[in-house]
């Protein structure tokens, strides 16, 4: 796998670059924002640091995600929730706080990998009243009018949509979404379906079965 790890930190970044190789992953390493928008197309997986010395992470990560649907892990020492939901929110797949684990980042990464894999579906579009989702383009619509989702947004809603009616469980939306119902943080869920029900805008159509987990409820999905 192609990484592209965005560090201003020399001796951190040489040791991730090491390390990754050693497991068989080629690392591109640039210490500026500016570099990963420049690059960003070159790689399958973006590892990307939020104390950048040109531009703040946050900022990167937004515009990152206005033109490439790639993996973002972020990898950054700020561990306040509000740097954490604005990361998850503006659409990092995971959020890891240094000092990072290389068994935990390389966790994340396999996990990140399974969901690149093409799927054994017929990827045909899927249908519930007005809401279509088409996974070939990822793309989702509702009422006709496109849903501007982030990646995980569009997986949440896919696990949804495939289960229409039966209640999701945080267990399994954690394991198809992040690959791994351990590794994912459940804060991570909260966050992004808070996000998607806000997109969707329809009251009643996520529903919260408290203690269990989710669920898309038709009849709200083709009222008005």
């Amino acid at each position: 796998m192609h990484l592209l790890l965005i560090e201003d930190d020399d001796v951190i970044a040489a040791a991730l670059s090491e390390a990754l190789s050693l497991l068989g992953h080629r690392t591109e390493r640039y210490p500026r924002g500016t570099d990963a928008l420049r690059h960003h197309r070159e790689a399958d997986v973006i590892l990307l640091d939020l104390g950048l010395p040109d531009l703040d992470g946050i900022d990167v990560l937004a515009s990152l995600r206005r033109v490439t649907r790639r993996p973002i892990l972020v990898l950054t020492a700020r561990e306040d929730e509000r740097s954490i939901v604005r990361a998850l929110r503006l659409g990092a797949d995971d959020y890891l706080v240094k000092p990072i684990r290389l068994s935990e980042l390389m966790a994340r990464i396999e996990a990140v990998q399974r969901r690149l894999r093409p799927e054994a579906t017929g990827g045909g579009a899927l249908q519930l009243g007005p809401l279509r989702l088409d996974p070939g383009a990822h793309g989702a619509h509702l009422d006709g009018h496109a849903l501007a989702l982030t990646p995980t947004e569009y997986r949440l809603l896919a696990a949804l949509v495939e289960a229409a009616g039966t209640v999701v469980t945080r267990e399994e939306l954690l394991d198809t979404v992040w690959g791994d119902a351990f590794l994912a943080h459940s804060r991570s869920l909260d966050v992004h379906l808070t996000a998607l029900r806000a997109k969707l805008g329809r009251p009643g159509l996520l529903v919260n079965v408290r203690g269990v987990g989710y669920r898309l409820d038709p009849d709200a999905a083709e009222s008005a």
